[in-house]
């Protein structure tokens, strides 16, 4: 089928636009043409964590659902990136989980994905927005952590962030990682 021929049938909240055409939505549920979308976007997580951690058809539906908190941003009514929360719960099975103190306390959202279009990145303000309205949801939620894994140096400019476990390897990267945990 014609992509063009398409409809965009997801449905959304959104929850902040500007006079530039910049929007931030809240999925709610998922067409076909969005999930290609937002694949097309998580390439560029291949770059920072390699091909294990980008989304596929298989995987996407485990991060884009009513247990998530899953939100994407546009400008002019294109996802340019996404940021993806899911309560720490979600990731029980996972041998790194088992370091947090708060799992099973319900109190934590784990930062899945967090990634722009690289022409979007450091650019207009958009990352800085997204992460706001993620954090502001997230306590509305009556979560009091969020946590994730960044690059180790990323970690050293961030001066609002304890430190939970450093990984000299984490999956393909190819840089030490940090698990962190931040109070909101």
């Amino acid at each position: 089928m014609n992509e063009s021929n398409i409809k965009n049938t997801y449905k959304s909240q959104i929850i902040a636009s500007s006079n530039d055409n910049f929007t931030i939505e809240l999925l709610t549920s998922l067409d076909d043409l969005t999930a290609k979308n937002i694949l097309t976007v998580s390439e560029d997580l291949r770059d920072i964590y390699g091909p294990n951690s980008i989304l596929n058809e298989s995987n996407i539906k485990k991060y884009f659902n009513e247990t998530t908190l899953p939100f994407i941003a546009k400008y002019n009514n294109q996802i340019i990136g996404f940021i993806i929360g899911a309560p720490l719960e979600n990731f029980s099975n996972q041998s790194w989980v088992q370091l947090d103190e708060n799992l099973n306390k319900n109190n934590t959202l784990y930062t899945y994905a967090f990634v722009f279009k690289s022409k979007f990145r450091k650019k207009g303000g958009f990352s800085k927005t997204l992460k706001k309205i993620y954090i502001s949801w997230a306590k509305k939620r009556n979560f009091t952590y969020v946590t994730g894994h960044i690059s180790k140096n990323i970690f050293k400019i961030k001066n609002d962030l304890e430190l939970v476990k450093e990984y000299s390897v984490w999956y393909d990267s190819k840089e030490p990682f940090i698990y962190y945990r931040k109070k909101i």
